[in-house]
């Protein structure tokens, strides 16, 4: 399973973590404000109160073990800068910042960030993207080009196995989990959705939700019905 670390629990940060743990994602939630790690400690696997910049502390929560650092400390952008340099010393594969401004995403570029995004400027463009794709359930930006999607599995995906399927030859796409509804075997309870790690053989099945990772111009190949 995919882990990611969130740093900085603003409104994005926390939008961000939640999201990513509700599509099955590992998430550790770092932030220097005890009450915001307090607000998503039930949410995530790992919710911690910490300073970023600190290499120790950061060290103890197994940074250097993720696949994903997404920087979203908002307010303090000399934080930003020295936990954007941290992370890229602990050597995680992807470092994503998320920037207030072009001049921002600039610094962040040039320090060693993989990928930068600014939120406000990508809302109409990420309304475009469900309006354009039906299927589509939500949708995750990871950074400039590069999504996480939720989309109903399209008819000629159902009854296929994932290898037969070839995703990541097919499409240059990688899916990270199955959300699968199952009935309860009680009357009177409600269905409730599991969480699949996929496995080659493991067959799709009309009303699964397929969780799904790749650049936005592979995603965009992925059947519509």
């Amino acid at each position: 399973m995919q882990k990611i670390a969130v740093i900085g629990l603003g409104r994005f940060g926390t939008s961000l973590a939640r999201r990513l743990a509700s599509s099955g994602v590992s998430v550790i939630a770092i932030d220097r404000n005890g009450h915001l790690v307090a607000e998503i400690k039930d949410d995530v696997d790992v919710a911690v109160r910490l300073d970023s910049t600190d290499k120790t502390a950061m060290l103890a929560q197994g940074i250097d073990k993720v696949d994903v650092c997404v920087v979203s400390i908002g307010e303090n952008f000399e934080a930003a800068l020295l936990t954007t340099v941290l992370v890229r010393q602990l050597e995680v594969p992807l470092v994503i910042c998320r920037a207030q401004s072009e001049f921002h995403a600039q610094i962040f570029e040039q320090i060693g960030a993989d990928r930068v995004i600014q939120p406000e400027r990508e809302a109409g463009n990420n309304l475009a993207r469900q309006l354009a794709n039906p299927q589509l359930v939500d949708f995750i930006r990871l950074g400039e080009g590069f999504t996480l999607i939720e989309f109903r599995a399209p008819e000629e995906f159902q009854g296929k196995s994932l290898k037969s399927l070839a995703l990541r030859t097919r499409y240059d796409v990688n899916l990270v989990v199955i959300k699968r509804t199952i009935p309860s075997e009680k009357n009177d309870a409600p269905p409730r959705d599991f969480f699949i790690v996929p496995k080659p053989d493991e067959l799709i099945q009309p009303d699964d939700i397929l969780v799904v990772v790749g650049p936005d111009d592979s995603l965009a190949r992925l059947p519509k019905e």
